[in-house]
């Protein structure tokens, strides 16, 4: 996304709340405007649909602390630091919520930056911004989202930053330090400032005693510090050109937010399952079909197999692959490779009088290609089937010569010549 909603949210529901639109691609204004109250937050609903929403939080109620806390491991620091900052809180430890930044400098003597508020307060402004239906994963306090010179960058700085936003001053003190201050109050607590920076500069070895200059961003009437204007901005929008440096997020552990998917991206989750759902469906009737061929092919086979052996009982083994080519060797036997076609067709001519007559046995079967004539030995329990058997073929126009017929064992043989 190339724009961001930047919400800044008061510490109650009836504070006025301030909202901006930023193009982060031209760092220009798109749009901006003020909310009555937390209610009117569904005003910017739509607003913040299609864009992805910051959040600024009152610096009034977000303590800002910098220890120095015994400990190798980031974890132990941060299991200890609260107990570290208990007798410096108002409250109990129990009912503040501690988010901590990563912040790495070797010019501090400090090695943990953390950010006390109140959990009904954080979830207060989660519920605002939940009840309004706005999206939005990241909460800054505001003092934080201040420019930060390269003076603010190290310890003992003498440069802060400040501006105006509506009645109230934020003032950025250092890398990790910001109060918010009620313009009516500033006068009074100005002079408070200056006397305690000056009774500290007085109690450190070496300190020249200098005030802090101040860079503002909005008019701002000082006695004691000096204050250097700066060009006059919007004040939201001279805290979103600076939000994207600041890494620090409020929002973490039981309070972080995580990443709704879009309405869009549901959609084609749903196309998608429906896709996976078609397609399981598909493999699995493919898968089907293809064990009931695998069968059927299985049944071919042993169906050859027990058709071949009855042709040829004498066959120990039968080849599927190769029992075309079995055949063909046995058929030659019968007649030269040339004749195979004219053997099979008379075959297929003397059929019928088999089926007609089927007392009548084969004994052998020889096939004489030059002739185009098969002759052929046969039994039968009687001489009237041998009669039959001749009849039989000669209604299929085949030309028949009938040898002679001998009685053995209460059996007849005899002899065909067949000529088509």
């Amino acid at each position: 996304m190339t724009e961001t909603l930047y919400i800044r949210l008061g510490s109650k529901a009836h504070d006025v709340i301030h909202w901006l639109i930023w193009s982060e691609q031209n760092s220009e204004i798109i749009a901006s405007g003020e909310l009555a109250n937390a209610q009117a937050l569904t005003q910017l609903t739509e607003k913040a649909q299609q864009r992805s929403v910051i959040t600024f939080v009152s610096g009034s109620d977000v303590v800002l602390k910098q220890l120095t806390v015994p400990g190798n491991s980031q974890r132990a620091i941060r299991l200890a630091a609260p107990y570290m900052l208990e007798d410096a809180l108002a409250q109990d430890v129990e009912q503040l919520f501690f988010a901590y930044a990563n912040i790495k400098n070797s010019n501090t003597e400090y090695n943990c930056f953390v950010a006390v508020v109140e959990r009904v307060q954080l979830a207060q402004w989660q519920t605002w911004l939940n009840d309004a239906a706005i999206a939005c994963r990241v909460m800054i306090p505001d003092v934080l989202a201040l420019p930060a010179t390269i003076a603010t960058e190290k310890e003992n700085s003498n440069a802060w930053s400040a501006v105006t936003l509506g009645e109230q001053i934020l003032l950025r003190q250092s890398a990790w330090q910001g109060i918010v201050i009620d313009e009516n109050i500033w006068p009074a607590l100005e002079q408070r400032l200056c006397d305690s920076l000056s009774a500290l500069a007085e109690n450190e070895e070496g300190s020249e005693g200098e005030l802090p200059v101040i860079s503002s961003y909005s008019a701002l009437k000082s006695v004691c510090f000096t204050v250097n204007p700066m060009p006059e901005e919007l004040p939201l929008a001279l805290l979103a050109a600076n939000a994207k440096q600041q890494k620090f997020n409020l929002l973490q552990g039981e309070f972080q937010v995580k990443q709704a998917r879009s309405p869009m991206l549901a959609n084609w989750f749903s196309v998608a399952a429906v896709f996976a759902v078609a397609l399981l469906l598909t493999v699995g009737v493919k898968a089907v079909k293809l064990q009931q061929i695998s069968a059927q092919q299985t049944r071919v086979k042993q169906q050859i197999v027990r058709v071949y052996k009855k042709a040829f009982p004498k066959t120990r083994r039968v080849n599927v692959a190769t029992v075309r080519s079995q055949l063909k060797r046995k058929l030659s036997a019968y007649g030269s490779s040339s004749s195979q076609g004219g053997f099979l067709t008379m075959l297929a001519k003397v059929r019928p009088a088999f089926a007609a007559v089927p007392q009548l046995k084969p004994q052998s079967l020889k096939f004489d290609a030059k002739r185009q004539e098969l002759r052929l030995q046969a039994s039968a329990n009687d001489y009237q089937a041998f009669e039959k058997f001749k009849i039989a073929l000669e209604k299929t126009k085949l030309t028949v010569s009938q040898g002679s017929l001998n009685n053995q064992d209460d059996r007849v043989t005899g002899s065909f010549s067949i000529k088509g």
